[in-house]
């Protein structure tokens, strides 16, 4: 006996070992279609047939939906490369390629759940990243993973929480282009790993450091002065163009910065536009960049013909930029001949940060110096306040190092 059907349910009919419905939808782009609902009974399919009809009365519906994989490859050429700094583009790029596409790239976007997030990241937190990259096979001699010899390179939680952050930034995009409903990456929680305690150099250290530098007439010792007195970042001090120094008034602008981004040296602005400020220069920067000036003009003469015209303030003997990853090497190299103890390169901002505290020094100046953004930051490391006030802050930093410059 045939069974009445209600009004509008002609769209449901027998298909294969079950039965099947399609609502006639919206697409996003605005055309229209038909989406289909399966099911082994005509119950299962008439509540999916529901569901589909009130979403379809709320707005756009996609009729398909692209892996996660394939998702990722658009966001990443349509809306990171063009919206952000092409130093986090490159940063998105690497975790999309080395841990969201290779855990969870298959799966359909639509069909993304909590579940499937929160496996990855456990997956994360406890697979060697060597075996699972493939590092050590690689190398011309294995010497871990592919050896038989697990070395457990796992990802910090750090890394986690970052790979999941750009997972999350991509749902949010597919949720404003309303090809998803919501965002299971942002349900998902990753606990904070403990903190690093850092150990920067102490006042006397910095001294030792700088003294050593310049007794040998390192060519980086001004950049060296910049980091330790100003904080500058490793990307600003090897971006600093000469136009952006004024020896005579004394002051120097930050506002590019040099990285290597895909295999490319990138001179571009900084980051933010908090991280461009106009700081005054204390006695001991104006002395080591008219050094620096003088020895950059005799490298010039020395190289003739194989120099290479730049405005760079700090260059290589020939004119060309300096790789960022030299830069750490010979900041490491100089350290250990100065017999001092070794930090990373960017730890030398806190010990900036300990320099003005030091010389008591008030942490909102402090806080303008180093250019944070908030005064927790500042507190924590202890960097626009009136500029004369600035510049007495960094007068009682030259004095305290400069002392051998008066002898």
């Amino acid at each position: 006996m045939s069974v009445k059907r209600s009004n509008g349910e002609g769209s449901i009919y027998p298909y294969k070992n079950g039965h099947a419905a399609y609502v006639w939808v919206t697409k996003p782009d605005g055309k229209r279609a038909r989406k289909y609902v399966y099911g082994k009974t005509r119950e299962d399919v008439h509540a999916k047939w529901i569901k589909l009809h009130a979403e379809a009365a709320q707005g756009p519906v996609v009729t398909s939906s692209p892996t996660l994989a394939q998702y990722l490859t658009r966001w990443m050429a349509e809306v990171v490369e063009p919206d952000l700094k092409p130093k986090t583009a490159e940063t998105y790029a690497m975790h999309v390629r080395l841990y969201i596409g290779p855990g969870l790239g298959g799966k359909r976007l639509d069909k993304l759940t909590v579940r499937d997030v929160r496996g990855w990241v456990n997956a994360l937190l406890v697979q060697c990243q060597c075996c699972a990259q493939g590092k050590d096979a690689k190398r011309a001699k294995p010497r871990c993973c592919a050896a038989g010899n697990c070395c457990k390179q796992v990802a910090s939680r750090r890394t986690v929480q970052d790979a999941r952050a750009v997972l999350r930034s991509a749902l949010t995009n597919a949720m404003t282009e309303e090809v998803i409903s919501k965002n299971v990456a942002g349900l998902v929680k990753v606990r904070s790993g403990r903190k690093v305690k850092r150990h920067p150099w102490s006042v006397e250290e910095a001294r030792q450091f700088l003294e050593a530098a310049r007794a040998v007439l390192d060519p980086l010792y001004a950049a060296y002065v910049l980091i330790l007195v100003l904080g500058f970042r490793r990307g600003e001090v090897l971006g600093l163009t000469w136009p952006s120094v004024d020896l005579d008034a004394g002051e120097v602008t930050v506002e590019y910065q040099l990285q290597r981004i895909r295999r490319q040296l990138v001179h571009d602005v900084t980051k933010t536009e908090s991280s461009t400020a106009v700081l005054p220069l204390p006695q001991i920067c104006v002395t080591a960049l008219r050094l620096r000036r003088k020895e950059q003009e005799a490298a010039k003469k020395a190289a003739g013909e194989l120099w290479t015209d730049s405005d760079f303030v700090f260059t290589t003997r020939y004119g060309t930029p300096i790789e960022p990853r030299n830069f750490n090497r010979s900041f490491a190299f100089r350290s250990a001949k100065a017999e001092v103890r070794t930090i990373r390169l960017h730890d030398t901002r806190h010990t900036c940060g300990s320099l003005l505290a030091a010389l008591d020094v008030h942490p909102r100046i402090a806080m303008q110096i180093l250019r944070h953004s908030k005064i927790a930051v500042t507190m924590e490391v202890y960097t626009h306040v009136p500029s004369e006030a600035t510049r007495r802050a960094l007068r009682k930093l030259g004095k305290h190092l400069d002392q051998q410059d008066r002898k």
